[in-house]
């Protein structure tokens, strides 16, 4: 009895809930809203790229001239700095030692001389050429000759530990503000390219912006063509852009927006934009979206119409 009407349910069902199916999946789907709204740009025709701030000298990573132990830390993040101060200090205890030990050289040095020197004058006053040989005051004034050679290199030596131990304290090499601290007292600074810069450095008085266009697209770029950068994520902070100058040389594509359509593989000409801080308060590192006028668009229309107006 049971089989008898639970094979008959059981289609029933299945066929509620196929209907059910097809029904929901037949509705349009919800779109998420965008985070926020993409800017409008007045350009008819324009060349877009994304763009990343950097500091008008260029993001300089100050780096260490002799690796050590870091013992002091002279800057602040934000704090802004005048070429020459000193950025953080490696510890100089060996140096000084060292230079200690040259500096006593010198003066052993000096001494020798001095010495070296009387007895080459005793000789010389000796008028009597049967007291002392000629060969014998050769010999004086070669030895007076050699003592003053051991003190110009102990002196040089000295000048040398000098510089070294002023090395020790890396200084700014350009007006600007700190970026970055990425070392500590106590760390290990190391000498040459590091993974992160010791310390960030730049000028924030107008920044640059880097542009990336796309190799595709470069043809149609002109220098004189207006440039508006927006802010990512806020469509109405926006400014107008400065030309300054174009990298001579393409390079690979680096900063990916992730867009299916993308090419991992695009060489970009990069474009160098300025426009002061006081305009628009961004950060270095920080991206934005770049819009240029294309003008080589609207040419051959110009050139159509002019055509048409001579015909008779």
């Amino acid at each position: 009895m049971v089989r008898k009407y639970a094979l008959p349910l059981l289609a029933v069902l299945g066929v509620v809930i196929a209907l059910w199916m097809v029904k929901e999946g037949s509705k349009p789907s919800i779109h998420a809203k965008p985070v926020a709204e993409p800017p409008r740009v007045e350009f008819v025709n324009r060349i877009s790229g994304a763009g990343i701030v950097e500091a008008s000298t260029r993001n300089i990573s100050v780096g260490a001239h002799l690796p050590g132990i870091v013992a002091r830390v002279h800057v602040r993040v934000g704090e802004r700095v005048r070429a020459g101060a000193p950025l953080f200090s490696i510890d100089d205890r060996a140096r000084r030692a060292d230079l200690a030990v040259r500096e006593a050289r010198v003066r052993e040095a000096e001494a020798n001389l001095q010495d070296l020197q009387a007895q080459l004058e005793i000789a010389e006053k000796v008028k009597d050429p049967r007291a002392i040989s000629v060969e014998d005051l050769n010999k004086r004034r070669f030895a007076v000759q050699a003592a003053e050679a051991r003190l110009a290199n102990a002196a040089a030596e000295v000048r040398a530990a000098q510089v070294d131990l002023d090395l020790l304290t890396v200084r700014a090499p350009v007006d600007g503000a700190v970026l970055q601290v990425n070392v500590r007292p106590g760390e290990y600074a190391a000498s040459g390219v590091t993974a992160q810069p010791l310390v960030l450095l730049g000028s924030l008085e107008r920044l640059h912006v880097r542009v990336d266009i796309d190799e595709n697209d470069a043809w149609r770029f002109t220098e004189k063509s207006r440039a508006v950068a927006y802010v990512r994520g806020n469509p109405n902070l926006k400014t107008d852009l400065r030309f300054e100058y174009v990298e001579n040389y393409v390079v690979p594509k680096r900063s990916l927006t992730g867009e299916s359509t993308e090419r991992v593989d695009t060489r970009v000409m990069q474009v160098v934009y300025s426009f002061s801080r006081s305009d628009l308060s961004v950060f270095p590192g920080q991206l934005m979206d770049v819009f240029i006028e294309d003008r080589s668009a609207q040419a051959p229309t110009a050139k159509k119409a002019d055509g048409e107006a001579k015909k008779p």
